[in-house]
């Protein structure tokens, strides 16, 4: 089996599909219960926009329920893929930057990293199941770039210290971070050409 072989398996094998479903609510719900302490104290406007991470997830949540269902919600799978992308990748770098800002590793740390690292992974892993359309993207992008401008217009970003004594360094990485995923929705069209997934 190769790997073309493995990933379509992957993304349309019913078990595993089911699987991947029931960690992704697992992982949601720890994630809301995660950010609970903000949330508690957030602006009742701010609170859809606070949990970013996950938010991604619930996306995906929905859109995997979606393809049991043999249905495609493009504006959801939209926002699954970017936000996934953006929020995995800027956890982990921001993990990373801590252990070495303050010279110390931690298994919270670590355990964020892979979370998100596998949020991440996951938004390129169903990519080939999306419908890609112009609205979804427009969408997506509102959605991004709004919640950059919550988390460091009006300040909801998550809380760690080290966030709030770099916030323009941090800001510019989430900007980066919205523009990557947007482009790459579009971009990786032309690679779902793929026959392995022509079929479906």
């Amino acid at each position: 089996m190769n790997l073309t072989s493995l990933w379509h398996m992957i993304i349309y094998h019913k078990i595993i599909i089911y699987f991947l479903l029931i960690c992704n609510i697992l992982g949601t719900i720890y994630g809301y219960i995660w950010y609970g302490t903000q949330l508690k104290v957030t602006s009742w406007q701010f609170i859809p926009f606070v949990p970013d991470s996950p938010t991604a997830s619930l996306f995906l949540c929905i859109a995997i329920v979606g393809f049991i269902i043999g249905k495609n919600f493009s504006i959801i799978e939209a926002l699954a893929f970017v936000s996934l992308i953006k929020y995995g990748i800027w956890a982990v770098i921001m993990n990373i930057v801590m252990f070495i800002q303050y010279d110390s590793v931690t298994m919270i740390g670590c355990m964020l990293i892979l979370s998100h690292g596998i949020m991440a992974l996951e938004g390129f892993l169903f990519y080939p199941r999306f419908k890609i359309t112009g609205p979804a993207f427009i969408v997506a992008m509102i959605w991004v770039f709004h919640n950059d401008m919550i988390d460091y217009v009006f300040m909801q970003y998550p809380f760690y210290d080290f966030i709030g004594s770099h916030l323009e360094s941090v800001a510019y990485l989430a900007f980066v971070l919205s523009v990557i995923p947007l482009v790459l929705y579009l971009y990786l069209t032309r690679f779902k050409k793929s026959k392995i997934f022509d079929h479906h």
